[in-house]
């Protein structure tokens, strides 16, 4: 082993880990609350299977959120693995305030009063919600949701002083700080709440891997939050949430402006007829696909592990159904947040993921799978997925991509290799942000000699590391002059000596 190797693996890998831990290639990104906020609790459910884990900025302290972070990257320095770190920004999320006495019944035909003037303890007489504009937006007619839509009221009348008058639909116990959803109104809230600005000033200090945008609703959301972060010169990637039917409108600009894409089941159930979100579902991620671009399926995919140790069935079959979908990833939120049994949840997502994956599933998408015609790096593009299609052909033990801006990376994921796929760059933050791209384990590599001294480089530090062995076949993509860093333009077949 030459010393170039060498200086690659100076962690002392268990190379046993790093190899079960790659195994599924669906991504499992886990929240992070109470119930595995320590050190060892979340270096237990990396062990389970967990890929990223999020941190939801609509609750905790950054205090909380700063120790977290400094848990997760010190398991990346000491343990065989990449694990990135996700922030989830909160958005223009509407809420009711407190309620009297803690509950409160509305029933059927009850007439009620919505304020967004003071904050006063919600009763019968007035209740209020966190929403300035709320009476300047909605219109009698409007429906009006809360608790994701348990409870339903339309709008009646817009009084002098602002108020809203509502009458009851479908009547329940209206807690406090539940949420509100409005999906007759088009909201006049920026995406980037005072809030917002506040955490995601924190969230650049730490440097994290990705920023989710909540509640995006045109391809200008987006473009805002990455000119905030390029003006900071911060390196995360920008996934946008989809939670909102104005985003659906605009899905193909919004999926081009991002890094990635999360399906946000749990607003978007509610703010659209709960029908068509199936349907949504699949059209995001085709379109994810298409764009070479991560998608992550998102809410209450196994939500009945909050306090039971088996799924429902037909959670096992959503999860099921987002790998058959082509998700690069599945996430969990309650399930690890607050849940009874974090590690279990993660290991019985991450068996049914393998399962599915067992299957041939994945190799029959080549009417999906293949270069646009109509893009920019259609030649790369080529590349890639002829890559992909001659470790099929060769039966190749492994696939290796070099890049610096990870498009390699997502391109090479895209096309779905029935080979295990390796990525090499000389971009630190990349090899974390990987962790999110369906089949992805990406190494570190700073080299820039000679592409032969490259390639043979890449073969050996798979070889130390267990994933490849003697007489293995190699499909390398790279590029060629090296020090020009262009596109992906090359190919080559190696047998490991």
């Amino acid at each position: 082993m030459s010393k170039r190797v060498e200086k690659y693996l100076h962690k002392d890998m268990d190379r046993e880990a790093g190899i079960e831990h790659s195994y599924h290639r669906t991504k499992i990104v886990a929240t992070v609350g109470p119930a595995c906020d320590t050190y060892d609790k979340l270096l237990e459910l990396v062990k389970a299977g967990v890929n990223v884990f999020r941190l939801n900025f609509s609750h905790g302290s950054h205090e909380d959120k700063a120790k977290i972070i400094e848990h997760i990257r010190n398991i990346n320095k000491t343990e065989p693995y990449n694990i990135s770190i996700l922030a989830d920004l909160q958005g223009p999320k509407l809420r009711v305030g407190d309620i009297q006495n803690g509950s409160l019944l509305i029933e059927p035909g009850d007439i009620l009063t919505f304020t967004s003037k003071e904050k006063v303890i919600g009763t019968k007489e007035k209740i209020y919600v966190s929403y300035p504009n709320l009476h300047e937006d909605v219109v009698p007619g409007n429906k009006i949701l809360i608790d994701d839509g348990k409870l339903e009221v339309v709008v009646t009348e817009i009084t002098k002083g602002g108020d809203v008058k509502v009458k009851v639909t479908y009547g329940g116990d209206l807690l406090p700080k539940k949420g509100v959803n409005l999906p007759d109104t088009k909201i006049s809230l920026p995406s980037l709440t005072e809030k917002d600005l506040i955490d995601l000033e924190f969230i650049i200090g730490q440097n994290v891997d990705w920023i989710a945008l909540s509640f995006v609703r045109q391809v200008e959301d987006i473009i805002d939050l990455k000119k905030r972060l390029a003006a900071r010169n911060c390196s995360s990637k920008v996934i946008a949430k989809i939670e909102m039917p104005s985003a659906l409108l605009d899905l193909r600009n919004i999926v081009v402006e991002s890094d990635a894409v999360m399906v946000a089941r749990g607003d978007l159930g509610v703010e659209l007829p709960v029908e068509k979100v199936p349907a949504a579902q699949r059209e995001i991620i085709r379109k994810c696909l298409h764009r070479a671009k991560p998608v992550i399926v998102a809410t209450q995919m196994m939500e009945s592990m909050i306090d039971r140790v088996k799924p429902n069935r037909s959670e096992i079959t959503d999860v099921a159904n987002a790998v058959l979908e082509g998700a690069d990833a599945v996430m969990l939120s309650a399930e690890t947040a607050t849940g009874k049994h974090p590690t279990l949840v993660v290991e019985t997502m991450r068996k049914i993921i393998m399962e599915v994956e067992n299957t041939e599933y994945r190799y029959n998408r080549e009417s999906d799978l293949v270069p646009q015609v109509h893009s920019p790096s259609f030649l790369s593009d080529a590349i890639c997925y002829n890559a992909c299609k001659l470790a099929t052909d060769a039966n190749a033990h492994a696939l290796i991509g070099m890049t610096q801006s990870g498009y390699t990376g997502f391109m090479l994921s895209s096309y779905r290799p029935k080979s295990p796929l390796y990525i090499f760059t000389k971009i630190r933050s990349l090899v974390n942000q990987l962790s999110l791209s369906w089949g992805v384990r990406a190494f570190y590599y700073d080299e820039e000699e000679s592409l032969d001294d490259i390639f043979y480089d890449q073969i050996n530090i798979l070889k130390e590391r267990g994933f490849a062995h003697t007489g293995d076949i190699v499909v390398s993509t790279g590029s060629t002059p090296v020090h020009l860093h262009l596109p992906t333009n090359i190919l080559k077949i190696t047998t490991v000596e």
